[in-house]
C-alpha cells in the first residue's frame, strides 16, 4: 500500500504572489492569508523543481530560473512556455517542430475561410446555406483569432514559410498528433462533458480503496487536463503533477485553472442542426484549481522526471496509443513511482500495433504489468459514454479498462527510448542514403514530372503519351498510373481540416 499522506489546506492563491491568478480572489483574503498561500506556491513548486529531470541524460536536479531549467550536464537550456516547462530531450528541435505544425494548422483556418467566401459569390445558394456559409466563415475567422491569441507564448506568429512549404514538410510528433487530433477533448473537458468527466473519476475511484491518499501524483497524457485536475480537486493529493506533449492543450489547461474563461468554437463532425455548424462555448473550470498543481511539457516516453518522484502515476487514454510496446513502457512507469507506489490506468485496450504479437488481449496486459515489478492488478471494467457532444450526431459509448497495481519491486532501469534516430533529431549528422530513400527520391521526381505536365490544356491521355516519350513507362501503363495518382491529389485536396 502507498505510504500515507496528508493534502494540503485546499486554498486558492492570488494574483498578487503568482501570474494568472484571479484578483477578485485575491480581494476577499486578508494580508497573512495571502502571504502564506504565496509560501505554499512556493513550496509546492520547490518540490516540483526538485523532481524534475534531463530528459536527455536523466541527470538530476536541474537548475531553475524564472520557470526555464537548465542541465549543466549537457549543458541545455529548456524554456518555459508561459511558465510551463518545455521538457523535451531536443527542446528546441520539438519547439520548432511544434511551432510549424500549429502555423500551418493557422494557415489552414486562413484558406477554409476564404474557400467559403468564394462559395457564398454563388448567387444559386439556398437562403439557408448561404446563412450557414456565413456563420462557419466568421466563426472560422473567430477562432483563427482566439487560437493566434491563445498560442502566443509559443511565438507562432514569428514563422515565416508558407502553406506550401509546411504541407511538404508536415512533422512527425507522431503525424497524428496536431493541434485538432484531440480538439473535440477540449470542450469535452471544460464545457459540456459534465457526466463524461464524472464517470471517468468514478472509474478511477472504482480501483482505489475507500480515502485512499494518493499523495504526490502524475498524470502522463493529461490532455487539456480535466481528469488531472478532479483527481487533485476531488481526492487526497499533495501535488499533482500533470503532462502532455501537445502545447495547445496545455496552454488551454494553464488558462482555465487559473480561473480564466476560454471562448472557443466546437465543430461538431455531424451537426444536428444548422445552428450546430459552429458553436461558440464558454470554457471554465468549476473554481480555480487550488494550491499543489503544476503542468509540465514534455514527452511521456522519456518523461523528465527523477526516480521514485511519485505516490501515484495515472495513465489516462495512454498504453494502447503511444508507439512503444506495453512491455517496454511498464518498466518506466515502475522506475517513477516510490516504493510502493501505485500504478492507476484508465482508457481503451485497443493496441494498433503492426505487429499481431504486441495487440495484447486485457489477460496479456495484466501479466505484462506483473512481470514489471507490479502486484497483479486490480482492475474494474465499465461502459462509459465517450465524446457525446451535445450538438453532434456522432458519439460512441467505450468499455474503459482501469486497473490500479502497486510497486513490489524493481524493475531495472529501462533504456533510453529513442522514436527517431540521431540524424533526424539533433540535424548535425548526414542524412543517409538508404535504399527506401532513394527510391523515394525516384518516385518523388516522377510525381514532380507529371505536376509539371498540369497546365490547364493537357487530359490523362495527353500527360501519358508524353511519360512514353521521355521512355519513363508505356502509354498504356501510364494512364492508370496518372489517374490513381490524380485520384489521391483530388481526394487529399477535398479533405476538410476538421477540429
Amino acid at each position: 500500500m502507498a505510504a500515507p499522506w496528508r493534502g494540503f489546506a485546499h486554498t486558492v492563491s492570488t494574483a498578487n504572489h503568482s501570474p494568472g491568478w484571479p484578483f477578485s480572489l485575491c480581494r476577499r483574503r486578508s494580508a497573512p492569508a495571502i502571504a502564506a498561500m504565496g509560501r505554499s506556491y512556493r513550496y509546492t513548486r520547490r518540490m516540483l523543481d526538485a523532481a524534475l529531470a534531463c530528459p536527455r541524460c536523466d541527470k538530476t536536479p536541474l537548475t531553475v530560473n524564472d520557470g526555464a531549467c537548465r542541465c549543466d550536464a549537457c549543458k541545455i537550456d529548456f524554456p518555459s512556455i508561459d511558465g510551463i516547462p518545455w521538457l523535451f530531450a531536443e527542446p528546441q528541435a520539438a519547439l520548432g517542430e511544434w511551432r510549424g505544425r500549429l502555423q500551418f494548422a493557422l494557415q489552414r483556418l486562413s484558406r477554409d475561410e476564404a474557400r467559403v467566401a468564394e462559395e457564398l459569390e454563388n448567387g444559386d445558394l439556398r437562403p439557408l446555406t448561404k446563412r450557414r456559409l456565413e456563420r462557419y466563415r466568421k466563426a472560422t475567422a473567430s477562432h483563427r483569432r482566439a487560437l493566434q491569441k491563445l498560442l502566443g507564448p509559443l511565438d507562432v506568429q514569428s514563422m515565416s514559410g508558407n502553406y506550401q512549404t509546411y504541407l511538404a514538410l508536415r512533422t512527425r510528433l507522431p503525424a497524428d498528433q496536431g493541434l485538432n487530433t484531440y480538439y473535440a477533448n477540449v470542450h469535452r473537458d471544460w464545457s459540456w462533458g459534465r457526466e463524461e468527466n464524472e464517470a471517468s473519476l468514478k472509474q478511477i475511484r472504482a480501483v482505489l480503496h475507500e480515502n485512499a491518499e494518493l499523495g504526490d501524483v502524475l498524470v502522463l497524457g493529461a490532455g487539456a487536463g480535466r481528469l488531472a485536475y478532479d483527481l487533485h480537486m476531488q481526492m487526497d493529493c499533495s501535488r499533482t503533477v500533470a503532462l502532455d506533449f501537445n502545447p495547445m492543450l496545455m496552454l488551454v489547461a494553464q488558462a482555465i485553472t487559473r480561473g480564466e474563461t476560454l471562448k472557443l468554437h466546437e465543430f461538431p463532425i455531424a451537426p444536428k442542426s444548422l445552428e450546430d455548424d459552429a458553436i461558440l462555448r464558454m470554457l471554465s473550470a468549476p473554481e480555480p484549481v487550488r494550491d499543489g498543481f503544476h503542468l509540465v511539457l514534455g514527452d511521456a516516453l522519456r518523461a523528465p522526471f527523477a526516480p521514485g518522484s511519485f505516490d501515484t502515476l495515472v495513465t489516462p487514454w495512454l498504453i494502447d496509443i503511444i508507439s512503444e510496446d506495453l512491455a517496454d513502457f511498464a518498466p518506466r512507469v515502475n522506475l517513477l513511482l516510490k516504493p510502493d507506489g501505485r500504478w492507476v490506468n484508465f482508457g481503451s485496450l485497443a493496441f494498433p500495433g503492426p505487429e499481431r504479437a504486441t495487440q495484447y488481449s486485457p489477460e496479456e496486459a495484466k501479466a505484462i504489468i506483473a512481470e514489471s515489478g507490479f502486484s497483479d492488478p486490480y482492475v474494474a471494467e465499465a461502459t462509459i459514454a465517450y465524446m457525446c457532444s451535445p450538438a453532434s450526431r456522432h458519439a460512441r459509448r467505450e468499455k474503459v479498462f482501469t486497473f490500479s497495481a502497486y510497486r513490489e519491486r524493481d524493475a531495472g532501469k529501462p533504456t533510453r527510448h529513442r522514436a527517431l534516430p540521431d540524424w533526424i533529431v539533433t540535424g548535425k549528422d548526414p542524412v543517409p542514403l538508404t535504399p527506401s530513400f532513394r527510391t523515394q527520391a525516384m518516385t518523388t521526381q516522377i510525381y514532380a514530372f507529371i505536376m509539371s505536365l498540369i497546365d490547364g490544356k493537357r487530359s490523362i491521355k495527353d500527360i501519358a503519351k508524353v511519360l512514353e516519350q521521355q521512355k519513363m513507362m508505356s502509354r498504356g501503363e501510364a494512364e492508370p498510373a496518372i489517374r490513381s495518382f490524380l485520384t489521391k491529389m483530388y481526394d487529399d485536396s477535398q479533405q476538410q481540416s476538421g477540429f
